[in-house]
């Protein structure tokens, strides 16, 4: 089982951009598609971002579509995700996720590895 790790979130303004990423190990990396969801003060956790095993499909939540890109290195075994034009409503806890082999991205019960979340403030 792949296990995660997520980095750079912080306290940033609204406007600025920022990376996140998530370093998984072991030598499976590549078994699993990846994703980005987060959870917000008092809501629920929803999905962000989800990418295939070769990055090359991607798929946004249709309210996050042109600000968010996630992407993935597997010679790194890291997964990222790149937020521009921050807004407060971004603020909340990212984390990156690990789909069972044959599951879908969007549906959490597909989740394999959960990481243990990066903190993500946006002030205005």
């Amino acid at each position: 089982q792949v296990q995660l790790v997520e980095s750079g979130g912080g306290l940033v303004q609204a406007g600025a951009s920022l990376r996140l990423s998530c370093a998984a190990s072991g030598r499976t990396f590549i078994t699993y598609a990846m994703g980005w969801f987060r959870q917000a003060p008092g809501k629920e956790r929803e999905f962000v971002a989800g990418i295939n095993r070769d990055g090359r499909s991607t798929d946004y939540a249709d309210s996050l579509k042109g600000r968010f890109t996630i992407s993935r290195d597997n010679a790194k075994n890291t997964l990222y995700l790149q937020i521009n034009n921050l807004k407060p409503e971004d603020t909340g806890v990212y984390y990156c996720a690990a789909v069972r082999v044959g599951g879908t991205i969007r549906i959490l019960n597909d989740i394999l590895s959960w990481g243990q979340g990066t903190q993500l403030t946006v002030s205005s």
